[in-house]
């Protein structure tokens, strides 16, 4: 009992109860729940119901028992049918891991609900019969798909069983021999003109996780509707095709091909986004940066694309160098979390006399940043809304030196930023005569953003997303933390040798010269759907009739100036008061712009039960009073979360910091 109750949670529905699932973290809410279940007169009627499995479940068991070859997964499922746990079973089998734009990713065990080979070998069923209705023999044989994969535990496997399904079917596959990063699959897709590319990674999740990102024939993550449609694929080849299982003479097939020199084209294209002058101070800087692949697959990248560039060799966190599934010295293996994941990179510095740190997450298509004060002593990391300040500002400057005839003219050129992250893209546009354009949260949206741009001819710098996410250059139409490395390390020579300027410095410079940006975002769980619907609802209908909404807060202090809504697709900036971005009913975003200049953006989160909100002061060029402006922000965002939250009413619990 006690077992069930630590699992689970009852709660009533009409005249009876359900059990749903209760985070581990919430303690408080079993203790509410316990009266309901030792009370309620259906509480003996559920727990009989776990003594015999439905039909449902029952057939669900014997497709795994049948289909699974794994030796592991198949046992597991055994056991538990053996052991008549149907409460388990349920968990693992009655629903599917669903394939969305991001892929799969979740835990890796046995299930249909996990990672694991059965998975796997139908979603590369899926997505195989989905391509080859997309594109003609010809074009499968001789265009192919690229799967890559990183160090965690099953990635390898999982790449390998996709690629002799994709074998069988007729495909031409590129498969990596070795680890990569992350954005070398994207990179490959380019390069090879394939259909497609896989990269098999959870990123920076827990080590008991593991995922499969799907990329198109543009180079770019997937969107609707090929997701969708591949889903369905899935759901229509589920039974595991007669060589699906068998890897056996996988590497001795005439259509398998590594593609290791896209590794030395990815290097070449690196170095020749920074001009010969730069790449000279670079070689005569002595500025050493400590480095973290963060136990993943980063260090070879780092050390080859450092090299290429003539940048000093990093200092390596010896401990977190290689690649290591185990995740050993971090609890997340996730700079962005801060300094309880650089503890040993900050270590690793002070020892060397550094002052800059940089961090890749795993699969390194992230990138974190530190820097010591050193007068102060103390370290400093950067949030990704800093980095794209920096790297933004970056990006501008290298593209008027390398094309000074165009006399600072950046007309046919282009930046990109989430909804979600710092409008300062937006200032340098203004200021600079750009073109600036804000998308839906994740690369997805601006790595195909991007490539209709480049298709109609334009010029796109560089694109971010406030979750250290950085796009330098369009080589790869993904976040890319190696080439992010590269050119912030090449910025802080630069900077050292020609503006006498540290990292920060910069940063401040940026700030008085196109306008100060400070960011504050958190975010509240919330477990009930329909609290998190009555909190929006109210906002939507805050005069007591639909689309109207707060126009101000603290007793008119603050005037909102905005109002856009994604889910209905209110946007009172545009002349017809409709959303440019993409709407999407099952989800809830709306973001209240102030007449002071804050921005805030209240948003759910798509696979936590999260609140979130993204706040950021704006102010215009000039405005000096950079703590006063911190302090206003503050105010602000507390009486927004006060006002439109309502957390004690609504019984959300704040982020522990």
């Amino acid at each position: 009992m006690i077992h069930l109750l630590q699992q689970r949670r009852i709660s009533k529905r009409g005249e009876g109860a359900s059990l749903e699932l209760l985070p581990s973290r919430d303690q408080k809410l079993l203790i509410y729940f316990l009266p309901t279940l030792l009370s309620s007169t259906q509480a003996p009627s559920l727990l009989d119901r776990s003594t015999m499995a439905s039909h449902e479940l029952r057939e669900a068991i014997d497709r795994w028992l049948k289909w699974d070859k794994n030796e592991k997964t198949l046992y597991e499922i055994k056991s538990l049918n053996d052991a008549s746990n149907w409460i388990k079973l349920n968990d693992l089998l009655s629903t599917r891991l669903a394939f969305g734009t991001a892929g799969l990713r979740g835990k890796m065990r046995a299930g249909f609900n996990g990672m694991n080979d059965l998975v796997i070998a139908q979603t590369a069923q899926g997505l195989c019969t989905y391509m080859k209705a997309q594109f003609n023999d010809n074009e499968q044989k001789t265009r192919g798909i690229v799967f890559g994969y990183d160090g965690r535990h099953n990635s390898k496997r999982f790449a390998e069983l996709s690629a002799n399904i994709f074998i069988g079917a007729g495909f031409k596959v590129y498969l990596y021999k070795r680890l990569v990063a992350t954005p070398l699959v994207p990179f490959t897709i380019r390069h090879f003109n394939c259909l497609g590319g896989v990269m098999v990674t959870a990123s920076h999740n827990p080590k008991d996780d593991n995922g499969y990102k799907v990329y198109w024939s543009n180079g770019a993550q997937i969107i609707t509707p090929h997701d969708k449609n591949i889903q369905s694929n899935i759901i229509s080849n589920l039974e595991p095709w007669a060589d699906s299982w068998d890897t056996s003479n996988l590497y001795e097939s005439e259509l398998l091909i590594d593609p290791k020199e896209a590794i030395e084209a990815y290097v070449v294209r690196v170095r020749e986004t920074l001009p010969p002058s730069i790449m000279e101070v670079n070689s005569q800087s002595n500025v050493r940066v400590v480095y973290s692949a963060m136990h993943g697959v980063g260090y070879p990248f780092i050390e080859d694309t450092f090299a290429a560039i003539k940048l000093q060799p990093v200092i390596a966190v010896e401990e977190q160098k290689e690649a290591d599934p185990e995740f050993p010295t971090v609890v997340f293996p996730n700079p962005e979390e801060g300094k309880s994941a650089l503890e040993l990179s900050i270590k690793r510095a002070d020892s060397t006399g550094c002052n800059i740190i940089l961090a890749n997450d795993p699969d390194a298509d992230r990138l974190a940043l530190a820097t010591k004060n050193t007068t102060t002593g103390k370290w400093k990391v950067y949030t990704g809304n800093e980095i794209g300040a920096l790297l933004g500002w970056w990006a501008i400057y290298l593209h008027k030196h390398v094309h000074p005839e165009a006399d600072g003219d950046l007309s046919n050129c282009y930046m990109l930023a989430s909804t979600v992250s710092s409008k300062i893209l937006r200032a340098f546009a203004q200021k600079e005569g750009f073109h600036f354009i804000e998308t839906l949260t994740g690369f997805k949206w601006m790595g195909n953003e991007t490539e209709k741009l480049l298709s109609a001819g334009k010029t796109v710098l560089f694109a971010f997303e406030e979750a250290i996410g950085f796009m330098f250059s369009t080589n790869v139409l993904d976040k890319d933390g190696i080439s992010a490395a590269c050119h912030l390390a090449s910025m802080a020579c630069y900077l050292e040798a020609k503006e006498h300027f540290t990292l920060d410095e910069k940063l401040q410079n940026i700030y008085k010269e196109y306008g100060f940006h400070y960011n504050k975002s958190s975010y509240f769980f919330c477990y009930e759907q329909k609290t998190i619907k009555k909190i929006f609802a109210r906002l939507r209908n805050f005069a007591g009739a639909p689309k109207t909404y707060p126009n101000s807060i603290l007793q008119d202090k603050y005037k909102i100036k905005h109002i856009r809504d994604l889910t209905n697709g209110v946007d009172t900036s545009q002349a017809d008061g409709k959303a440019i971005l993409p709407v999407s009913a099952s989800s809830e975003m709306i973001t209240f712009t102030f007449e002071n200049g804050l921005v805030i953006t209240l948003r759910t989160s798509g696979t936590e039960p999260k609140i979130k909100y993204y706040a950021e002061m704006c102010a215009e060029p000039g405005q000096a009073d950079f703590d006063g402006l911190i302090n206003t922000t503050n105010d602000m965002v507390a009486a927004i979360v006060e006002e439109f939250f309502q957390p004690s009413e609504n019984n959300l619990t704040p982020k522990t910091n």
